[in-house]
């Protein structure tokens, strides 16, 4: 059976997000990221384009592995100034009936009781279209922001996790029955006590009594989104994600870790099919092929390699800066992105410093920018998508709105044409049911957040 693709729109509230130095554009939307205008529009753009979600990216600090500072980062506005993204999904909710929404928060920073009364409050506000796209943080200032003396190393923020997720499951899914709220105006009764319950969790990093604060909402638990691809990552997304981000080198890079995690998603217990992979992809869509290599030149006359090393440096927790460029990037194990740290330090694709720079000059370079008419697009979408097992995509913006409102108007309805794209939402579908099918609104019952639901006593 061919896969429907889905489509997440990969947005982040601040100047720059993946692709630098373009808010520079004329026309580019990007410095009102802060204007609740910016995020109305877009969303109902993307449900006219009958997305699956925007996926809102965040980082709670600054890049400063490059140069050992902040100040390229500020300079090319280089995901900072941010704003924090649970604010703009109501705003986006209010305009839309049916686009999803998924927030990034770190596990490594913000109690989880406070956190599962924000997942509880979107959830409602959105009538059940929130996702949680799970981080755990790897930037070394964002750890100092909150009164830790060093970053958290790499698989202790992964154990911390763990842990704190659990916190959460069971706010959500056992602090509340699905029947306490009872609404009885004769008894003066909205909530039954009896059905309302403490948690009290008591571990390593968090003791948390409970009750939580909030009735049910639609889903309970959110969707999980989670990016993690290193070894301890990878298990960590096979137990809890149902949905990974993938930022893979090339299609077979792709495929191999596409299959990996389902290899490990059924070695904990769950069905291969209840992970689905996203890939980012960038596009360049035209009605002709000098209109597309006008739109490339565009981006490459504003394109700021330096912003693209910054973010590198970050995501690596290596330092381009050095004036070395001869010398191969050599895999230290870090404290940040271990396997985009490995990505281009080993194997056939390992490069020199020089040679990763003029890699990152050009967004051409990158095998998952896609560029060309409709027809050409749309094959090669497929082919990512059929090659690689993937579910969908991630789809990384140039110019705002222009890169969504180009793939809506000419991609979208030739992948409708072709049979592998949706022509209506499902009426009153929460996130999860639109992933995995009506009926499952809340977490699927091979997933960990399951086995804290209170036991059903069988009637009769």
């Amino acid at each position: 059976m061919t896969k429907q693709i889905h489509v997440n729109a990969f947005e982040m509230a601040t100047p720059g997000h993946i692709n630098h130095g373009l808010w520079r554009v004329p026309g580019n939307r990007r410095t009102q990221y802060k204007d609740l205008g910016y995020w109305t529009d877009l969303a109902q753009l993307l449900e006219r384009g009958l997305f699956d979600a925007v996926f809102l990216a965040d980082v709670v600090g600054t890049y400063t592995t490059y140069r050992g500072d902040r100040r390229a980062a500020l300079k090319a506005g280089m995901q900072v100034p941010n704003i924090d993204p649970a604010f703009v999904v109501p705003a986006m909710a209010a305009v839309t009936r049916h686009l999803g929404f998924a927030v990034t928060s770190s596990t490594s920073y913000e109690p989880p009781f406070s956190h599962a009364r924000r997942l509880s409050t979107l959830d409602h506000l959105t009538g059940g279209r929130l996702a949680w796209n799970v981080v755990t943080g790897y930037l070394p200032d964002a750890a100092r922001n909150y009164g830790l003396p060093e970053q958290v190393k790499h698989d202790e923020r992964y154990a911390i996790a763990e842990e704190y997720l659990e916190v959460v499951y069971r706010l959500l899914e056992s602090s509340w029955e699905d029947d306490a709220v009872v609404l009885d105006g004769a008894e003066h009764t909205y909530t039954d006590p009896d059905k309302v319950h403490e948690i009290g969790f008591e571990g390593e990093h968090f003791q948390v009594a409970g009750p939580h604060l909030s009735e049910p909402s639609p889903q309970r638990t959110p969707v999980l989104y989670q990016a993690g691809t290193s070894s301890r990552g990878k298990a960590f997304a096979a137990r809890h994600a149902e949905a990974v981000f993938l930022l893979p080198r090339d299609d077979a890079q792709a495929r191999e870790e596409i299959a990996d995690l389902r290899r490990l998603a059924v070695e904990a217990g769950r069905s291969p099919e209840h992970v689905k992979a996203f890939i980012g992809v960038e596009v360049v869509v035209g009605r002709t092929q000098a209109e597309v290599d006008q739109k490339i030149a565009l981006l490459v006359e504003h394109r700021d390699v330096e912003g693209h090393l910054v973010l590198f440096s970050g995501w690596a927790g290596i330092d381009l800066s050095g004036d070395d460029t001869d010398s191969y990037l050599e895999y230290r194990g870090g404290d940040a992105m271990q396997t985009f740290e490995r990505m281009w330090s080993e194997g056939e694709d390992r490069k020199k410093v020089g040679e990763l720079v003029q890699h990152l000059s050009r967004p051409e370079n990158n095998t998952f920018f896609v560029a060309g008419t409709p027809e050409q697009v749309a094959d090669r979408i497929e082919e990512i998508i059929d090659g690689t097992d993937a579910d969908g995509i991630n789809l990384i913006q140039h110019l705002s709105p222009a890169t969504f409102a180009d793939f809506v108007d000419l991609v979208v309805p030739e992948l409708q044409r072709r049979g592998r794209y949706r022509t209506a939402y499902t009426p009153e579908e929460t996130l999860r049911e639109r992933l995995f099918g009506t009926g499952n609104a809340r977490a699927l019952p091979d997933h960990p957040a399951a086995t804290h639901r209170p036991a059903v006593e069988p009637v009769g």
